[in-house]
């Protein structure tokens, strides 16, 4: 049986709908079809399609082998194929709410002469849809729309170059192929029972449905009719799918279907459509029921002569994947059973929603104002977070939802002419970076408007005219307008102080109260610069050599250790020119490499427009030239070579954490053992960072997606890219900006700006949650959203099973679960003093892997009872909102 899968697609500016549809409202697009040859009417359908040069903006054009090419209809000769490049998107515009079948079509004719099977990846807006293997293939997907816009993105995952043929929308009854959670339906095959051995679609299917005849000769007998057949007027079944249909040759048999459907627990949707097709007889019995591997799914069921009905059944999980449809006839039937036709989906849920509408737009107009063509500026901007475009931050979490930009870096972009109004579309934006261009006018008044940015970087340009008065007043504004020759600032109020004989124009509007407490801080920076020069003095002899020297030109030190730097030409040959990518991060895009032939590493490389940038690269190269623990991933080397610069790691060949909890690596569970070893060890690189390292560390972005698995998988701490060190010698506390992840975010370190090591104590303690109950840190359904209230309210109940991961269906000690718990609300307290060291977790942790181990001897059962002091760990300041 010829098998479908499905796909999505397109939607149209209203400009091009007059090319692209006909009376039908379909929209039909012809990849890689030149623009001179558009629009054409195919000799099969009469349909009109229309050259998908408006839709994506990369990619080239080819056509299959003259060979193949009697095979197949008209749009299907050309394509577009996209050898460079990740992510290739087409980008549509479509009606909000409405219910559309999309095709996808792939045939791959051997179009570069190279006969080689294509592999690669297709994402529908932020979801993995499905991987393209096959040399001729069509992808369906029906899909209630969510936003005004859509994204087909082909990925490479490999070797072989993503292509397509054609794409095509069909709008359909809202009433049907609906779904109760709002999920998509993927097409997995859609036939009538037929031996004729013709596909039935427009103009015979009005929806334009490709139907399939299917047939097996061996086990069936046609039944067929010449009169018409009545159908429903929402789905209007074409005439030739409902007057054939199949019945059992031996009429005692039950009429089977099988299929297969991936993931094995996938669930099916499944349409059957029925009509009588004979005349019966005054005593002639058509009646059967339906089942599914054997459970009853409906009947006795009759078909009505001359009528179509649909039988539905929803969400059906069949065994390991494989699915039996069986109609078996009742003892009261004197006919065979009946079936005409059938469609087979599977549901795909989508759990992360696409950018906000506005952020979009926005992000899209800029785009096109400044004619922006960054390789990376394609699909959904911030989902998935492995395709974040480059020089943006969003906010991913679900404390926003949707996702939303909250950061934009465009500097060093040969951007020209005025800050565009587009800006103000982004109004969750806190950081705007739009210095060394050659930006030109005054600076926009509305900038001061956009209430949550705080931090703008214009230097570099040539602005005239002034500040705006507004941005001078907003308080907390950091302002920097450095190196703009024209521009004037009235009463000279965004001059800062003289550098060289050149006004600098850098500008941090104060939350300073007054002209005397201002007066004080300059003094107390004062004082502190003396002493910490005096201090640097003292020290200088110990000063590491890779500090010496500058960074392209810049003040930035450089990382100066030979014996594990390498070049940039040796990280292009260890990745076989960045073949293989293996995650994505606010840092960049890392690679799968060998070094010397053999040693797996992960290289990471820094994007030129990454939000992190020389300073955290610094800081992570440092900090892993001097610590060594057997629990912290180890850096084998760094490329510091002009712009470019990377970071290689050792391979951690299982992932992190997150995706063996979530189980996106794998389908097997983590028994409650296994996660109590992975934060044990976890914990110990932590510790030894807290108390090992000298100065100490904080790493100060725990959690589970940081936690890596090597092929054993022993636990490794990793990303120490925002780690700082924490003071000594009485010192409490070390002030610095917030840095994190929202939800293992310390409160009391967010409020306070204090950093502490139990601002990562409060992080792990997240962790532990999470392995506890496999739950998300934010959750908006949730009476308490963040997990750590949510553990809180459910311990007042007193009963483990409740909070404990139902996926391991109570295989644990219980003493050791209370215990776990018990340390992991100590850690989650709001007051850092209350949180244990880690060097207290890992006893607590050891003794909860001894009661595991002991399980079945004299494991205490402490289900009823617990020693947690909930109303320590009830805090009103739990879950903050990241800045």
């Amino acid at each position: 049986m010829e098998r479908h899968c499905v796909f999505i697609a397109t939607a149209v500016m209203m400009i091009y709908l007059v090319q692209a549809q006909d009376t039908t409202g379909f929209i039909n697009v012809d990849c890689g079809l030149p623009p001179y040859e558009s629009p054409y009417n195919t000799t099969t359908t009469g349909l009109a399609y229309t050259s998908d040069t408006d839709f994506v903006n990369s990619g080239k054009t080819g056509r299959i082998a003259k060979e193949f090419e009697p095979d197949y209809d008209e749009p299907i000769l050309t394509l577009r194929y996209f050898p460079e490049g990740i992510r290739n998107c087409y980008h549509l515009n479509v009606t909000r709410d409405i219910n559309y079948m999309i095709k996808a079509t792939f045939v791959y004719g051997n179009y570069d002469n190279a006969n080689d099977d294509p592999s690669f990846d297709l994402y529908f807006g932020p979801i993995f849809w499905v991987t393209v293997s096959s040399n001729n293939t069509r992808e369906e997907i029906i899909h209630v729309t969510k936003s005004n816009s859509l994204q087909v993105c082909l990925v490479r995952t490999g070797a072989t170059v993503p292509f397509i043929n054609v794409l095509e929308l069909r709008p359909l009854p809202k009433t049907d192929y609906v779904t109760p959670r709002g999920g998509s339906l993927n097409l997995i095959f859609r036939v009538y029972l037929s031996n004729s051995g013709f596909g039935i679609r427009y103009p015979e299917d009005i929806y334009d449905r490709t139907w399939n005849s299917y047939f097996d000769k061996e086990l069936w007998a046609e039944v067929t009719t010449n009169l018409t057949v009545n159908v429903d007027k929402s789905n209007e079944l074409p005439h030739g799918v409902m007057a054939t249909g199949a019945t059992p040759l031996n009429e005692k048999d039950a009429l089977n279907m099988t299929w297969d459907v991936e993931p094995p627990t996938a669930k099916s949707y499944i349409y059957m459509y029925f009509a009588e097709l004979k005349t019966l007889r005054a005593n002639d019995t058509r009646e059967f029921n339906m089942t599914l591997n054997g459970k009853y799914l409906s009947g006795p069921y009759s078909p009505i002569p001359l009528e179509a009905q649909t039988i539905t059944a929803e969400e059906q999980q069949c065994d390991e994947g494989a699915c039996l449809l069986q109609l078996v006839k009742t003892l009261n039937s004197s006919l065979p059973p009946l079936l005409n036709a059938m469609e087979i989906f599977t549901v795909i849920d989508f759990p992360q929603m696409e950018t906000n509408d506005d952020d979009v737009a926005g992000i899209k107009s800029i785009q096109d104002t400044y004619g922006l063509s960054r390789i990376s500026w394609q699909g959904d901007p911030c989902v998935p977070e492995k395709f974040l475009w480059d020089g943006l931050n969003c906010d991913n979490s679900k404390n926003s939802s949707p996702p939303i930009i909250t950061s934009l870096d465009l500097s060093s972009s040969n951007l020209t002419g005025n800050i565009t109004q587009a800006i103000e579309n982004l109004s969750h934006l806190q950081k705007l970076n739009l210095s060394n261009n050659n930006l030109t006018g005054e600076i926009p008044e509305f900038l001061a408007y956009i209430k949550s940015l705080l931090v703008i970087d214009l230097t570099g340009n040539n602005f005239t005219g002034s500040v705006p008065p507004s941005l001078l007043q907003k308080k907390g504004m950091e302002l920097n307008v450095d190196n703009n020759p024209h521009l004037l600032c009235a009463a000279d109020s965004c001059v800062n102080k003289e550098e060289n004989g050149h006004t600098k124009k850098s500008i941090v509007v104060p939350v300073v109260a007054s002209i005397s407490s201002l007066a004080v801080l300059v003094v107390a920076i004062f004082i502190f610069l003396v002493l910490k020069k005096k201090k640097a003095a003292k020290v200088e002899g110990r000063r590491p050599s890779y500090m010496n020297a500058s960074h392209s030109g810049s003040s930035q030190p450089e990382i100066m250790m030979k014996n594990r730097r390498f070049t940039y030409s040796e990280v292009m040959s260890m990745t076989n020119n960045f073949q293989r990518v293996i995650g994505k991060g606010g840092f960049g895009i890392v690679y799968h490499g060998f070094v010397n032939g053999t040693e797996q590493v992960a290289v990471k490389i820094l994007s030129h427009s990454s939000s992190q940038g020389y300073k955290q690269f610094k800081a992570e190269v440092e900090l892993l030239l001097r610590v060594h623990h057997k629990n912290l991933v180890s850096l084998v080397g760094y490329c510091d070579e002009g712009e470019n610069l990377t970071l290689i790691y050792e391979y951690m060949a299982n992932g992190d954490l997150k995706e063996h909890m979530s189980g996106t690596r794998n389908r097997f569970i983590l028994n409650w053992g296994t996660r109590l070893k992975i934060v044990i060890e976890a914990a110990h690189g932590l510790e030894y960072l807290h108390n090992g390292c000298r100065p100490p560390m904080v790493h100060r972005d725990v959690k589970t997606t940081n936690i890596l698995l090597n092929e054993h998988f022993e636990a490794k701490l990793a990303d120490f890219g925002l780690s700082r060190s924490f003071p000594t010698e009485g010192e409490t506390h070390v002030s610095t900006v917030v840095a994190g992840t929202p939800g293992y975010l310390d409160p009391e370190y967010y409020r306070t700006n204090w950093l502490t090591e139990k601002s990562d104590v409060y992080s792990f303690g997240i962790v532990l949650l999470e392995i506890i109950t496999n739950r998300p840190v934010m959750d908006q359904s949730r009476e308490k959203p963040h997990i750590a209230e949510w553990v809180g309210l459910m311990l007042t109940e007193g009963d483990i099973t409740s909070i404990m991961d139902p996926s391991l269906n109570g295989l644990y000690d219980s003493g050791s679960v209370w215990k776990a718990l018990e340390l992991a609300m100590s850690c989650v307290n709001p007051s850092s003093t209350r949180r244990p060291t880690m060097s207290e977790v890992i006893i607590g942790l050891n003794e909860c892997l001894a009661n595991e181990n002991s399980r079945g001897g004299a494991g205490r059962d402490m289900d009823s009872k617990s020693s947690i002091e909930v109303s320590l760990i009830l805090g009103s300041e739990v879950s903050p909102t990241a800045r």
